[in-house]
């Protein structure tokens, strides 16, 4: 498994159902479809797609500073 962070590139909002996709294995749609699906069921889906959002860093680029 990798590490926990969002993508630079795959983002559709925030990069969670990416960052997550890739996480587990499996594609950022399969987790989108997850995702929207799970929001037909009562509870929290919405603070923490948006907590994680908040707390999940941002994947970070390999620029050399010359």
């Amino acid at each position: 498994m990798t590490a926990l962070v969002r993508p630079r590139d795959g983002r559709v909002i925030g990069g969670v159902c990416a960052a997550l996709a890739r996480r587990f294995g499996t594609s950022a749609t399969t987790m989108r479809v997850i995702f929207l699906a799970s929001c037909l069921l009562p509870g929290p889906q919405f603070l923490i797609y948006l907590g994680l959002w908040i707390f999940l860093p941002a994947e970070r680029t390999s620029k050399t500073a010359w």
